[in-house]
This record gives C-alpha cells, structure tokens and sequence, in this order.
C-alpha cells in the first residue's frame, strides 16, 4: 500500500512534466541486461585470487547462480561465457542445462591472453604458428557460439608491447585484420563480432587495440558484422564516454556494452558504484538515438547488448551482480525521464541552462516507485536484494566449499 500511494504521487508529478509512464514501464520491462559467468567465481588482483566459500565450480553452477540473479530481476535472461574458462565436453548440454534454468548462452568471449604462447601476443605475434593457433581458438569460439545458439562473439585482445623497438607495430595490426578477416568469414549472416578495445593494460608502450577508433577502423574493414564493444572502465581518465557513444550510435557501429565501474583503471567495480552520472548520461545518448528520424541510427540503437564485465573480489558474488543490474535499472529509468522535447527546445534556442536543467531534472528523480511498481507486474521481488538475503540460497550454496572455478 505504501508503494501504491508513492506511485501515485510519482505518477502524478511526471504528468505535470509532460510524461506518459505507460511508455517508461514497457521500455523498463524490455531491458536485458546479460550477466558474466566469470562474475560468479572467484578472482582477484594482480596478486592474489581471493577464494570465497559457494562460489560455482564449472559452468553448470555458474548458470544455477545466473538463473537466481534472473528470477529476481527478470531482466538477466542470458549469461555470457569465457572460453577456456568455461569449457565442456558437451556445449548441447550446457545449452540444456541453461534453458531448464531459463537461461540461454550469450556472448562467447575468446581468451587469448593466458596460454603461455601468447606472451608475445596472440593474433599478432610475429610467430606465424602462434598467430595460426590464436586463429582456430577464435574459430572453434564461432563454433561454440553456433553449437550454444549465441549469436555473438565479444573480443577483447591483450596484445601490445612493453618497451619501444620490441615489435613492429604496423605489422601487428596487419596480422590482427588478416586473422580476424578469417573468424569474420566463419560467422553466420545472423551473428555479430563485438570488437572491444582497452587504451593500456597488460601491455604499457602499446595496445594493438588502444581505443573505440582503431576498433570502429577494424568493424568498418570487416564488414557490417562487426561493430564496436565499449566498456565502461576502459578509456583514460577524463574520457567523455557518452561522447564516444553518440559518434558511434551516429556510424551505426555500436554493437555492445560492458558495464562496470572504476576509480583509476579497469577496476570491474559494480556499475553504477562511483560515477552514476556517466552512466545516465550514456542512456540519455542512446533514447535520444532511439527517437532519431534515421532509421538505421533508430535500429542501432535498439539492438545494443549490455552486458556485465565485472569482478568481485571483496563483496559476495550473486548480491554484487544483483546491486549492478539493480544500478543500471535505476540509470536507465531516470533517462526514460527525460522531457526530450523540451531539451530539444531549449538546444534550438540556445538556452544552455535550461537544456542542461531539463537533463540534470530527470537525473535527480527518485525512481524507487517506479522501479517497484515496474518489478511488481513483471512478478518478480521489488527489492532483489533483500529477496536474496532471504531465500537462503546464500547459505545452500555454501555446502559447494572453496576452490571454485577462477580465473
């Protein structure tokens, strides 16, 4: 009842700004957003894996754990997996595994960053052997993804150099397109090759895919399956994320996000923990998309995938997942907030205050009514969290022990 009466007045108040939330609660309940099978187990920092007691063994647990984020929020419907960290004798199977759980398998993310071969660089190593090896472990990802019934391939590569003079740069970025021009041709005419970038890490000097240009550069030589991935930790200090964002919702080359959060780095923190503003403000770029008279902008933003990238090394892993999706909700509902036509309006007319008050009003709106009348009729708990700290799925899983699946 308490909550009846607070959307009413929710309700009431975004009708005096001239907002339909009919159309606000269908938008939130179409949100999916897909979960990290590696958010599930353990990891850690560069020195140290930090064990906790339940996390999943294999990837079949991974899926149970995915399968309780999903039912408390009815927004998690796929889970991504990380090969060779979730490899099995049997993909059918963990395809079964997954649909009994209301699951399906998501982006199938390649690793070539822990095999010993690939110290020098993976796709672009001057080794034609090791390049050739890096090839056909993308290539068996493709067959994965088909096996799975995922339609994306998410790749982020950790090539790069340390020291100037240790490589030939623009012979690297040649191997790379001509690899990749290869895993490209594999692909079904349905299926998308999510193209990541990160500006440094492991690599210090440089990074074969340093930022969203060289990567856009890369989709663009590809092909119309290949579009850009941007995580959200991944760009210097002082980056404008959204800016990065609307260039490329402008290419229609924006195919995917990873959401997360960071201080300094690529710290993977739950999303939404440090700088919520950036992440309003990249909703607010992509709705503005969406009501764009170009119907392949339309279309590009419609179909984006947002996805988690996350690790939790100090907080427990199912309630970390919980918090991020529950923080993107509320991001994305308060841009569902914004009165577009009176930004419009004021851009037309120069009114710099008032186009930036029309966007900073929606922002400080307390969504909490909307988000629990919303959660409400899709059946699911208007407080995740709390129906997780009381379903003693917590306490069940424990009996699994330490020395779960890591990185």
């Amino acid at each position: 009842m308490m909550n009846d009466r607070a959307y009413a007045l929710f309700e009431e108040q975004q009708k005096d700004r001239g907002i339909s939330l009919s159309e606000v609660k269908e938008k939130l309940k179409a949100l999916k957003i897909e979960t990290p099978s590696w958010g599930y187990g353990d990891s850690g920092t560069r020195f140290k894996v930090f064990q906790q007691e339940g996390v999943p063994r294999d990837p079949f647990e991974k899926m149970e754990d995915a399968s309780v984020v999903h039912k408390l929020t009815g927004t998690c419907p796929s889970v991504a997996i990380h090969i060779p960290w979730d490899q099995v004798d049997d993909y059918g199977k963990l395809k079964a595994h997954a649909e009994q759980l209301g699951l399906a398998v998501g982006a199938v993310n390649p690793n070539l960053f822990q095999d010993d071969d690939y110290k020098f660089g993976s796709v672009t190593n001057v080794k034609a052997d090791i390049r050739q090896k890096a090839t056909e472990q993308l290539l068996e990802c493709v067959d994965i993804a088909k096996q799975t019934g995922s339609k994306e391939i998410s790749l982020w590569l950790a090539d790069g150099t340390n020291y100037p003079g240790q490589d030939d740069i623009r012979k690297r970025k040649n191997w790379m397109y001509e690899c990749l021009a290869e895993v490209y041709e594999a692909l079904d005419d349905d299926m998308r090759l999510l193209i990541e970038y990160k500006f440094f890490e492991p690599a210090f000097y440089h990074t074969d895919l340093a930022d969203w240009g060289m990567a856009y550069n890369l989709a663009q030589k590809l092909g119309p399956k290949a579009e850009v991935l941007v995580d959200t930790g991944h760009h210097p200090q002082g980056t404008n994320i959204e800016h990065i964002v609307a260039y490329l919702l402008d290419e229609k080359r924006l195919g995917g996000f990873h959401f997360n959060s960071r201080k300094y780095a690529d710290d993977d923190l739950i999303a939404g923990a440090h700088n919520p503003y950036e992440l309003f403000l990249i909703f607010y770029q992509i709705l503005d998309a969406c009501r764009d008279s170009d119907p392949n902008v339309r279309k590009t933003a419609e179909h984006i995938s947002y996805m988690l990238d996350q690790c939790h090394n100090l907080e427990p892993k199912i309630p970390a997942v919980l918090r991020s999706v529950m923080n993107v909700q509320t991001q994305f509902a308060k841009a569902l907030l914004i009165n577009f036509d009176e930004v419009k309006k004021a851009q037309e007319n120069h009114d710099v205050l008032a186009a930036e008050a029309a966007i900073r009003e929606a922002f400080e709106i307390d969504v909490k009514p909307l988000l629990y009348t919303v959660r409400e009729e899709m059946n699911v708990p208007p407080d995740p969290l709390k129906a997780y700290a009381e379903s003693g799925y917590a306490e069940k899983i424990l009996a699994r022990g330490k020395g779960g699946a890591s990185w």
